[in-house]
């Protein structure tokens, strides 16, 4: 259940206005819980719905390219939406063991794959963009780079936040089950 409640968070949070410098933001600086949440619903959601917050970020990334940047959708979206997979991917590799050492790692290595990743997308795919060339490549990066800090940042913040929750919850769960019972024996 925190697994999809997780995803619908991290898509609601994508749509949630920010008042920045360019006013057209839907979220502050890549500050948002999307690879945590596939993270985490790779670690603890349904197997057979792995397919589920494929297709809920697609289509958030479709709605939010269309009609709030009003850019068109090319080839480096299909990019994106391998990501989403791989990330789902890396999470699962979380369910026997998610240490705070392995959330975290997972967590950097979403963030820094993204960042390859999509800044490389960019890059082949709009060469009105950047010139080709490794300097093109490069001035891709160096553009990204204001936003890899948010992304790292978000990253580990929800990562920690997401996989300290159901341990939070069962803690919290235990000590109500305590607490009625002292007072129910006390009685």
């Amino acid at each position: 259940m925190l697994a999809y409640l997780f995803i619908l968070l991290a898509i609601a949070v994508r749509f949630l206005p920010f008042a920045g410098p360019l006013n057209v933001l839907p979220h502050a600086w890549h500050f948002t819980p999307v690879a945590a949440s596939l993270l985490f619903f790779g670690a603890r959601g349904s197997r057979r719905q792995m397919w589920i917050p494929v297709t809920l970020f697609a289509a958030t990334d479709v709605i939010l390219t269309k009609f709030v940047y009003s850019y068109a959708l090319s080839w480096d979206h299909l990019v994106t939406f391998a990501w989403y997979a791989a990330i789902l991917w890396l999470g699962t590799n979380l369910r026997e063991k998610s240490g705070p050492t392995r959330v975290m790692g997972a967590a950097l290595a979403s963030s820094v794959s993204f960042f390859l990743i999509s800044n490389f997308a960019v890059w082949a795919a709009w060469p009105q963009m950047y010139p080709r060339g490794l300097n093109g490549l490069m001035m891709s990066y160096a553009a990204g780079l204001p936003f890899f800090r948010g992304t790292v940042e978000s990253d580990l913040f929800f990562s920690i936040a997401f996989f300290s929750t159901p341990v939070f919850l069962m803690a919290l769960s235990r000590w109500m089950h305590k607490s009625m019972g002292d007072h129910v024996a006390s009685a």
